[in-house]
């Protein structure tokens, strides 16, 4: 009888034979993976929310064509339909199967088309299903396995239909393409797979397998260019060349004798009479990609263009953080609608990015208003009143940008990674001294200035700062250079002492701090310069849409809005300085003294976008109230050990972790309140009582009433809830208590009974804890 089966008797012994027996074991090409396709949003504690896993995938030539969602065999065959739904939707499977594995429930993705399913199809009868006629570059690209290092690692879902939507494009003859995807995602990943798969399925332009593919990787900045030159690494070395100046004038040329080359748009824009470029064939490029291609390679108006339109045979791949809006709407012109986008948004539910908190720093000093009383160390005063953008470009007041470092300082740990995005090179250069006057390290290189005029030296302070086994440099400071191409897993802090002058820029830097760390639950953007309103525009995290309105006619040669102008061989000039002579102003006597700051914390919400705590806290009402339908129940779940972690844990899974729970104490200001009385007092508008007032109760309750040995065990437990929280009231918490009392657990046991016995009694003080 199948009654007592459990899923894992139904999977073995009923959904495996029918796969096995329909070829998905045996046939070359074709996979069963069980596959995890997200971890889940990452929480304070080295938690996680709920992973998304598959039972079955089915994968034939590299192409995900089906999920399998399975279940007991005493459950109806569709009971799992819904979790196959979603998963097939996010893996870009073509259907979704349910099965108790004794019926087949199957579901079209593409045409909706739904019911029983059998007999379970070969893969070769998948295959036909999903693509109907031919493509003979889809079979060869499939024939053609991933590079995982031997299996080291396994493409995420959303890199998987990146990389399948490109090949997919390109069967289809497209020759402009576009990927969208979140910074920190893995774009040179995806890029190094496609490479791949072109080269040893030796696609090119003629149409036929006759030679291997020439591909070019085109960047704006150095540091993009090296990066993705280190990540193609698994090709071979003759396979691959880095065009810079150096390698040109020793050559007398441009290499031509590699399959992918390497290069950024200033060292192909540059050249003895004719620019670089110039040494190729139009026709000598196959493909190309355009790294960061919204930066004013695809840019109606910009010389770099000239480089694109000069290679148009070749088939161009556009990569790009940024949907389309008004800024970028010639990138969205040039490539079209991106063939696959992954946000933002996505990317931190999923786990794949690191959520963060922003602390909006506001000061007395946020503008200044000239009264006479201060003096004028240069230039002259040209207006009464100075906002926020004409700091550090018209006018400089050391004392003001001074405390900011302080606020900042003393609000970090000081030996966390940190970007500080300045307004000027020379603003850069101030801040970091500024930085290294106040910092508690000892080291003369705990903070660094990398900005375009810092040269090599700046570039050897990044990869210092990049590497994760080195402390330091700890801060870099910069102006323009590092908002984006900096792949530094570890930032923990963004400081913004500058305006953000585009969303494009905001999401870029932004983009600084998503990238995964052991250890590394968020990170914290200091906002001094009200950048945290670009939250507030629909911009921020939306999906591509069309932009409104006609963008402005850019001047001939101009960078597009946040983005480095072209320049030398650097990359790009680094923040412009003003022509005129700045106003230098000096504080009166105790002005600086006088500078004070508000801070306030917001939170990464579930719509992608920050929530300040009054938010948070309207959230959290709502949602206790599906979780709990009284104060009674609220008590009776809170009052057991092991229901309080179930209920704690599942507020966790919904965005209520430890730190954002604490922040509700200081809104209702309750800050030695237990987590019940802040619960309580949310949804059920109940006076909030002390830790300590409930430990008095207790006392004076059950405990009195328990014989010495006990009752002395019983108030020390009393005496840590009350001085540490409700933490301490843990089941795993109760061998710490014993062994640091009695030593050991048998010793424990000799002075209070059984452990049944100490238990009931660990838990019935709790009960008495929460009875009022």
């Amino acid at each position: 009888m199948f009654e007592n089966e459990t899923e894992s008797d139904t999977r073995a012994n009923r959904i495996d034979p029918v796969l096995a027996a329909a070829g998905w074991t045996s046939v070359e090409g074709a996979r069963i993976r069980r596959e995890v396709i997200c971890p889940g949003r990452i929480l304070p504690g080295g938690k996680r929310g709920g992973a998304l896993a598959a039972d079955y995938v089915l994968i034939y030539r590299d192409q995900k064509l089906a999920v399998i969602e399975a279940k007991r065999a005493a459950l109806p065959p569709s009971a799992g339909l819904a979790q196959a739904k979603d998963y097939a939707t996010r893996l870009g499977a073509r259907f979704a199967w349910a099965t108790n594995g004794r019926g087949w429930y199957e579901a079209d993705m593409q045409t909706g088309a739904e019911g029983a399913q059998t007999p379970f199809p070969t893969p070769d009868a998948l295959w036909a299903r999903c693509f109907g006629a031919e493509s003979g570059w889809r079979e060869r690209f499939g024939a053609v396995p991933f590079e995982t290092a031997g299996g080291k690692w396994e493409l995420r879902y959303y890199q998987h239909r990146a990389i399948t939507a490109v090949l997919e494009a390109l069967g289809r003859g497209e020759r402009r393409i576009l990927l969208t995807l979140a910074t920190g995602t893995g774009k040179t990943s995806i890029a190094f797979q496609i490479a791949w798969k072109l080269f040893h399925a030796r696609w090119n332009l003629s149409g036929a397998p006759t030679r291997r593919p020439r591909i070019l990787f085109l960047a704006d900045r150095n540091i993009l260019a090296d990066q993705a030159f280190n990540a193609f690494s698994a090709f071979a070395p003759d396979a691959i060349a880095r065009i810079d100046p150096e390698a040109i004038r020793k050559k007398g040329g441009v290499p031509l004798n590699a399959s992918l080359f390497f290069t950024i748009f200033q060292t192909f824009m540059t050249g003895e009479g004719a620019p670089n470029y110039a040494g190729y064939p139009p026709d000598f490029f196959d493909f190309i990609i355009v790294d960061e291609c919204h930066r004013g390679g695809a840019n109606d108006e910009s010389s770099w263009r000239g480089i694109l339109d000069y290679f148009a045979p070749a088939v161009q791949l556009g990569l790009t953080a940024t949907p389309r809006r008004r800024h970028n709407a010639d990138t969205y012109a040039y490539f079209g609608d991106p063939v696959y986008s992954y946000a933002l948004r996505e990317g931190i539910e999923d786990g794949f990015l690191t959520p963060f908190k922003l602390r909006q720093m506001a000061s007395t000093l946020d503008e200044y208003v000239w009264d006479g009383s201060d003096e004028i160390v240069a230039g002259e005063v040209e207006k009464d009143r100075y906002t926020e953008a004409d700091f550090n470009t018209r006018i400089v007041i050391a004392e003001r940008e001074r405390s900011r470092v302080a606020e900042f300082m003393a609000e970090i740990d000081q030996r966390q990674k940190t970007l500080v995005f300045c307004a000027t090179q020379e603003h850069a250069l101030r801040v970091r001294d500024d930085i290294n006057q106040i910092k508690a390290s000892p080291n003369p290189n705990y903070c660094q200035r990398v900005t375009a005029d810092d040269g090599k030296l700046g570039e050897q302070h990044l990869r210092d700062f990049q590497d994760n086994d080195k402390l330091v440099p700890t801060i870099l400071t910069t102006s323009q250079k590092l908002s984006t191409g900096v792949d530094a897993r570890n930032v923990r802090n963004i400081v913004l002492m500058r305006p953000i002058r585009s969303m494009i820029e905001f999401k870029q830097i932004i983009g600084r701090g998503t990238r995964t760390y052991d250890g590394k639950d968020y990170f914290t953007i200091y906002d001094f310069v009200k950048a945290h309103e670009n939250f507030n525009d629909p911009e921020w995290d939306g999906e591509p849409l069309p932009p409104e309105g006609d963008p402005p006619a850019p001047r001939p040669d101009a960078p597009e809005p946040g983005a480095a102008p072209p320049g030398p061989e650097d990359g790009g000039t680094d923040g412009g300085e003003a022509p005129r002579e700045r106003l230098e102003i000096r504080l009166a006597d105790g002005k600086a003294r006088a500078i004070r700051y508000v801070a306030a914390t917001s939170y990464w919400g579930p719509d992608g976008k920050p929530m300040s705590a009054q938010q948070f806290l309207e959230r959290l009402f709502g949602d206790l109230a599906a979780m709990v339908g009284d104060e009674d129940e609220l008590r009776r779940k809170w009052s057991d050990p092991d229901s309080r972690a179930r209920f704690v844990a599942l507020l966790a899974e919904r965005g209520y972790d430890a730190e954002r729970l604490a922040e509700m104490r200081r809104l209702i200001d309750a800050p030695d309140s237990d987590l019940f009385d802040v619960l309580a007092y949310i949804r059920f508008t109940t006076p909030p009582k002390t830790r300590a007032d409930r430990a008095e109760a207790a006392r004076s309750g059950g405990v009195e009433a328990a014989e010495a040995g006990m009752r002395d065990f019983l108030l020390g437990v009393l005496q840590a809830y009350e001085t540490r929280g409700e933490g301490e009231l843990a089941t795993d918490k109760l061998g710490d208590f014993l062994t640091a009392r009695y030593g050991t657990l048998a010793d424990a046991k000799a002075a209070l009974g059984e452990a049944a016995a100490i238990r009931r009694a660990f838990v019935g003080v709790q009960r008495d804890l929460y009875r009022q």
